[in-house]
């Protein structure tokens, strides 16, 4: 008797976090949530992305850093056939959260987050009696993501800033 694959499994025996799940996803730049529903799922801001880092999921547009960072270009917000990109806003208001199982706090020398950083916003400054640990430094970071996929043991998420969703 064959039983069906089930993925989560796997995930478990890697030691690897479980995906988020699709509404815990990251927005496209420069779109609030409350303009999700206007938004008819089209792909239009999908398919303009020159990072490939704007998918669908379902009829929703979200950000996937497993493969890249925003650019910042603006190609999803002028490909938006109902205009719900509002450029006025804040671009991308999430910063990194990194997880207790980043290499540095189990004693392993790891940078690489530090390295992808085009702003220079992840620092480690120097401690003694083991690897310097990391540290964001909020005011810096843009919420580009180029943090994400270089972590060779994916402790970095983006999570909201909360003062970006009170207004």
């Amino acid at each position: 008797m064959t039983l069906p694959f089930d993925g989560t499994r796997r995930r478990f025996l890697t030691g690897r976090p479980p995906r988020p799940d699709a509404t815990q996803m990251p927005l496209p730049p420069w779109l609030a949530a409350s303009a999700l529903d206007l938004c008819t799922g089209c792909g239009a801001c999908a398919a303009a992305c020159p990072t490939g880092i704007v998918k669908m999921t379902g009829e929703r547009p979200a950000l996937s850093f497993a493969s890249g960072e925003c650019t910042f270009c603006g190609a999803c917000a002028e490909a938006c056939p109902e205009g719900l990109f509002d450029r006025e806003r804040e671009a991308l208001p999430y910063r990194p959260h990194i997880a207790a199982h980043c290499l540095p706090h189990a004693g392993i020398d790891c940078q690489a987050c530090r390295d992808a950083c085009p702003q220079e916003a992840i620092r480690f400054p120097p401690r003694r009696g083991g690897p310097f640990l990391p540290q964001v430094t909020a005011s810096l970071c843009t919420g580009c993501g180029a943090c994400v996929a270089p972590c060779p043991v994916s402790a970095i998420e983006l999570r909201p800033v909360p003062e970006a969703f009170d207004a």
